[in-house]
């Protein structure tokens, strides 16, 4: 049984994620290598209560001094040990993430799960830095966590059925609705919506249309509540970018050759929200 939680990486989604499992009754080891990461922590994680109080009413009835009582934010690997469920959530670098796993596995007990928050990387090749694959899984989680319900969950080559089925029965008590699919780069979510917000990407480029413009021919002629560049901006235009890149890479496919401006853009430090300044201003 899953009672307490190890999350690796205190950037936005981890914060997030801490909240939610913290606020369904989970004790929580949120852990960062960077102490300016671990002292915005719980700041982000105030802030991200407050926006999850203002659109899920479920929130207001649990008190955020309660669900701070459950997180212990560290910059060390004290309590890992005690951790059933690790949930990796660093950057988005394969040899990042494998040079973590080879800390980690030092201090985790030998039947804890590891759980790989990743968008577009290789479940599989990942599992191959972790002594036991067969205790790996993928979980693609959505931003923001407190609000979207639907987790991909994604099956290495290795992943053992008591794996998926103790990972998939931890979602659904934190009220998310787990899909279970099989492992290759992109899953389903990201072979998609990064083709969308890539070819939004191409449609300003080519002076066809603008940004608003795009946005509302999706939100008004599909029932989107989010438009391609709209939530480009929300993501970080340099993740959708990496994103893009590891498709590519991937796949050796000309359908992820990621669009000059994303690219542009990435240079010139407009990364959307989290600048203040991307595809809108903020």
């Amino acid at each position: 049984m899953i009672q307490r939680v190890a999350i690796i990486g205190a950037g936005v989604m981890g914060c997030a994620t801490a909240l939610d499992v913290a606020k369904h009754g989970y004790s929580v080891i949120l852990k960062d290598i960077s102490s300016a990461a671990a002292e915005q922590a719980v700041p982000n994680i105030r802030r991200e209560y407050r926006t999850a109080c203002m659109l899920n009413p479920e929130y207001r009835k649990v008190e955020l001094s309660d669900i701070l009582d459950r997180i212990q934010v560290r910059l060390d690997y004290d309590g890992i040990g005690e951790a059933d469920l690790i949930i990796e959530n660093i950057s988005e670098n394969a040899e990042l993430k494998m040079e973590e796993y080879v800390r980690l596995v030092k201090h985790c007990k030998h039947d804890a799960l590891f759980a790989l928050n990743t968008s577009c990387i290789s479940i599989t090749k990942l599992a191959a830095g972790i002594p036991d694959p067969s205790r790996v899984i993928g979980i693609h989680l959505m931003n923001p966590v407190p609000l979207k319900s639907m987790v991909e969950v994604i099956r290495g080559w290795h992943t053992s059925r008591e794996t998926e089925e103790r990972v998939v029965q931890f979602l659904e008590t934190l009220g998310k609705k787990p899909i279970v699919i099989n492992d290759l780069p992109g899953f389903v979510t990201n072979r998609l919506s990064h083709l969308f917000m890539n070819e939004a990407a191409f449609l300003v480029q080519d002076g066809v249309a603008s940004p608003e413009q795009i946005d509302k021919i999706i939100k008004h002629g599909f029932g989107h509540k989010m438009g391609p560049l709209e939530t480009a901006d929300l993501i970080g235009l340099d993740t959708v970018v990496h994103s893009l890149d590891v498709l590519y890479e991937s796949y050796q496919d000309p359908k992820f050759r990621c669009c000059p401006l994303l690219r542009k853009m990435v240079d010139a430090g407009l990364l959307g929200r989290k600048s203040g300044r991307g595809f809108y201003q903020y």
